[in-house]
């Protein structure tokens, strides 16, 4: 438990800054001008801990799990202060890139540290402790956010700018109990380090990300566009002859795919990640945007979803803990997920507020069974010696899901929405209601008569709108997030297929630290 309560800090700062910025990401946007740049800022951060995740493991197998961790809640340290100072989304984009860096290995170490020293039976029951710091995270998070959002200025900072700053005090404290407590065993093993394989995934990545931002507004089928798909293609090609070539150094090495429960575990994480951002990038702009309730409430409002995801996972960590058994709770965590996404594209404007948090709180419990579930079926089947890299697998592969899934999700968003409001307001045009408000708005009526459009850059005036004059607006973002929602179930269809092919092992009473004694003491 000392161990724990510096990994648990570790993750408690990535964890909290997840939430702190989800719940007040609309307002930043707004500030900074930018509400349909917000994917810039998101999709930056994910690009960099997924890229730096596989590299953590390696390094950590190589260097120990310490210095590792250390360097992660540094660099994390740092792009809090620099996003504090951020004055335009793209320099928000640029160093929460940074935060990026340190965010890859708070997560991936700190259960790769687990799995060294918990055995799998065992480890399930520990899973507990984690989801308390996610909960823990999801409560305060969002009040925090919404508060800081709330605020012109605090200590003569503006107040949305201690978002990122709350991090600094958490990130020193982490470092200082991580440096004390955090001593475990480590046997160096020395590799060579990937750097062409981390700079081959890099050339993949970018470019099929930035496409997945940006091919709305450059076209999907032009020059820019594919020029995207051909270097990130070739990107990954080169990855792959990269770890190819370099055998057991690789950064993911090829022969951990030849595993089936490494395999197909982590083509379920890729496809999950696609489907869990998709819900928790769009459910925060639903509420703030739609039902126009302040970010602090909207954060309130998400503790459906954290109570049934912490619900869900301490259930099916005791049952596995006793029974040994675990297939049954991704079987059913993928299928609850699919249900409460189809039943998210169904919500509109006028859909009670209670009926959307019962959605949310099937989402939570269909989460929660899947994620730490196929971490462990994962660790389980994993060498002693590739822990680090088979834990940070798992990560990898579900932030590119969602990676993947925020930028596709939030393009799909915004290239919609136009169309939908543009659609509503013809349509509202012909009532007497609306003729009526608008004629008691002459600014807003001149605004839509100049022809330009009203700029969703910044929605705070729908706040202030005439209710007839702002119901297309709110129909219109309603529908464009339903076909988020509706595109995300369709995704978790697929998860929930392919997870009935994953074979259970028997669970190993074993932890890491025994299993590598066990190998050494047979080898003399």
């Amino acid at each position: 438990m000392t161990v724990l309560s510096g990994l648990l800090l570790g993750m408690f700062l990535a964890a909290l800054d997840q939430m702190i910025v989800a719940s007040a990401m609309k307002t930043i946007a707004d500030q900074l001008h930018g509400q349909t740049l917000q994917a810039w800022a998101t999709t930056a951060y994910l690009i960099t801990a997924t890229i730096t995740t596989p590299l953590y493991g390696k390094l950590s197998d190589i260097y120990g799990r310490k210095p590792m961790y250390l360097a992660a809640i540094t660099l994390f340290l740092a792009g809090s202060l620099l996003s504090g100072i951020a004055t335009s989304m793209y320099e928000l984009a640029a160093f929460r890139a940074v935060q990026g860096l340190g965010a890859g290995g708070l997560m991936s170490l700190a259960f790769a540290i687990m799995a060294d020293i918990i055995s799998p039976r065992e480890r399930s029951k520990y899973s507990a402790y984690f989801m308390a710091v996610f909960g823990s995270a999801s409560v305060l998070g969002p009040v925090i956010g919404g508060v800081f959002a709330g605020l012109d200025s605090f200590l003569g900072v503006t107040g949305w700018r201690w978002v990122f700053l709350v991090n600094v005090p958490i990130a020193l404290l982490a470092l200082f109990v991580v440096a004390r407590v955090l001593n475990i065993p480590h046997q160096r093993v020395n590799h060579r380090i990937d750097f062409g394989g981390a700079i081959a995934l890099t050339v993949g990545l970018v470019p099929l990300l930035i496409v997945a931002e940006q091919g709305r507004e450059w076209g999907w089928g032009s020059g820019l566009s594919i020029a995207m798909y051909v270097i990130g293609v070739l990107g990954l090609v080169a990855f792959v002859w990269v770890e190819n070539r370099m055998g057991d150094e690789a950064l993911l090495p090829m022969r951990m795919f030849r595993n089936h429960t490494f395999a197909l575990g982590n083509t379920i994480n890729f496809v999950l990640g696609i489907g869990m951002f998709g819900g928790m990038v769009s459910i925060p702009l639903y509420l703030q945007i739609v039902k126009g309730v302040t970010p602090t409430v909207a954060g309130l409002l998400l503790l459906p979803m954290t109570f049934g995801i912490m619900s869900a996972t301490a259930i099916a960590g005791k049952v596995t803990s006793t029974t040994g058994r675990y297939k049954v709770f991704p079987i059913i965590g993928a299928g609850l997920m699919a249900i409460a996404l189809f039943l998210l594209s169904t919500i509109g404007t006028d859909t009670p507020t209670w009926q959307v948090m019962i959605y949310m709180f099937l989402m939570g419990a269909g989460l929660g069974q899947c994620m730490q579930t196929l971490l462990l079926a994962i660790q389980n089947d994993a060498e002693p010696r590739d822990m680090g890299v088979a834990t940070a697998s798992a990560t990898f592969f579900r932030q590119i899901g969602g990676t993947v899934g925020t930028a596709v999700f939030l393009s799909i968003l915004f290239s919609t929405v136009g169309g939908k409001i543009a659609d509503g307001l013809r349509a509202a045009a012909q009532t007497d209601a609306f003729k009526a408000a608008l004629a008691q708005n002459p600014e807003f009526a001149k605004t839509l008569q100049s022809g330009s459009g009203v700029d969703i850059n910044n929605t705070e005036f729908l706040n202030h709108l005439d209710p007839v004059l702002a119901k297309p607006f709110l129909d219109g973002f309603s529908s464009a997030i339903d076909t988020v929602f509706m595109t995300g179930g369709i995704v978790m269809i697929a998860a929930f297929v392919l997870v009935w092919f994953l074979r259970e092992k028997p669970l190993s009473t074993r932890s890491g630290l025994e299993r590598v004694a066990d190998a050494e003491s047979l080898a003399v």
